[in-house]
């Protein structure tokens, strides 16, 4: 555990930097359920052992996804609390996450839910981030409390007990206060606060170079992110998420570096599991074959803010539901490349269900690529507008 306290120290040490740095703007803003969720996010006390808090899948200096290089360049699957043992899947964003709606079947599409596979549906609490937040903590791969009255005793015993007593004032619904409290800092403009490049740009405050002129007109149109990465608002002076909280199976070939192939007791089928996403949990839901097999191998669309965002250009960051790819240049290319016959890509952990309309072989040039990637930059949060 010692590594894992020098992890948690470093970690704060960096929120705090960064909160120095790009704070200001949003200190002082906050509300008691914001500051509250604030409290629980980044409290190390709330795992069993103690050490691991939320933050440390979720860091702030990275857009609130996994904020170690040398773990998400090798099988991007955190450590839990407990040495040895491993989730299945790389950290999503916590930030931008707020607007997904309640998993729902629109007629055509699933939509909505939190987790890659969807199953922080939103049924119990109408609020699938407030879901989501309540997960971890009793995830015995993750936080690993024994139940939520745990995970309650330990805000009970902490330094800001006033403040929780204060925002819930319900012992009934204490750990349902606890997930609503985190899901409202996520929504707070300290996590998640519009301010990249791009949005300046949409005020008339910034403007873009050629090159990312050029990406952001491929983004619309020849690359097709958009079809699933929408820029288009949902009402005026409303900025896009750059999601539109559907799923999709993108061929993304398996991660064998992923550590939750050697995990024996939580993984009985060792290299042979396949993630088979939003269809596995619907078959666990309940619903019938032809429903869930519709679904097999789907992942949630992430919001692509903060894409970018990292403490430094070294920084590695990994990219997908298990972390295949590295860089954002690997990703753009496996887009445009994934079905040119040569192009080299490992076959696709799950070959049912692949999107083959919106990507495989767009026929971009490699300018054309790094004009998209340039363009995903400048929507990392922190951007300075000249005056």
């Amino acid at each position: 555990m010692r590594s894992k306290t020098i992890f948690a120290l470093a970690l704060a040490a960096a929120a705090l930097l960064l909160l120095v740095v790009t704070g200001a703007s949003t200190q002082g803003t906050l509300s008691l359920n914001e500051k509250l969720g604030k409290k629980l996010l980044f409290d190390t006390n709330l795992s069993t052992p103690p050490g691991q808090a939320c933050a440390a899948c979720h860091g702030r200096e990275v857009g609130y996804t996994g904020p170690d290089a040398a773990i998400n360049a090798a099988g991007a699957v955190y450590e839990g609390a407990v040495a040895g043992r491993f989730g299945n899947r790389k950290p999503p964003a916590a930030a931008y996450a707020g607007d997904s709606p309640i998993l729902h079947f629109d007629g055509t599409k699933w939509v909505g839910g939190m987790f890659w596979d969807g199953r922080a549906t939103g049924w119990t609490l109408g609020d699938p981030l407030a879901e989501q937040a309540q997960g971890p903590f009793l995830n015995p791969l993750e936080q690993n409390n024994a139940s939520s009255q745990v995970v309650i005793d330990k805000v009970l015993d902490s330094n800001y007990k006033d403040l929780f007593l204060q925002v819930c004032t319900d012992s009934n619904t204490y750990y349902e206060c606890i997930g609503r409290s985190i899901a409202a800092y996520e929504r707070s403009k300290e996590v998640t606060q519009f301010t990249s490049k791009y949005d300046y740009w949409l005020k008339g405050q910034a403007r873009f170079t050629v090159q990312e002129e050029q990406g952001l007109a491929l983004f619309n149109g020849k690359a097709k992110c958009a079809n699933c990465h929408a820029t288009r608002r949902a009402a005026a002076l409303v900025p896009p998420n750059f999601t539109d909280f559907t799923y999709d199976n993108l061929g993304v070939p398996r991660n064998p570096l992923n550590p939750f192939y050697n995990e024996p007791e939580w993984n009985p089928d060792g290299y042979n599991w396949v993630d088979t996403g939003l269809g596995g949990f619907l078959k666990a839901a309940g619903y019938s074959e032809a429903v869930y097999m519709a679904e097999w191998g789907k992942h949630k669309v992430p919001t692509l803010r903060n894409v970018d965002l990292r403490p430094s250009n070294h920084f590695i960051k990994a990219y997908s539901h298990n972390g295949y790819f590295k860089s954002l240049e690997e990703v753009v290319h496996f887009y445009n490349t994934r079905d040119v016959p040569g192009a080299g890509w490992p076959p696709p952990e799950v070959a049912d269900n692949i999107n083959t309309a919106d990507m495989g072989n767009l026929g971009l040039n490699h300018g054309q690529e790094l004009a998209i990637v340039a363009f995903l930059r400048t929507l990392s949060d922190g951007y300075m507008p000249k005056k």
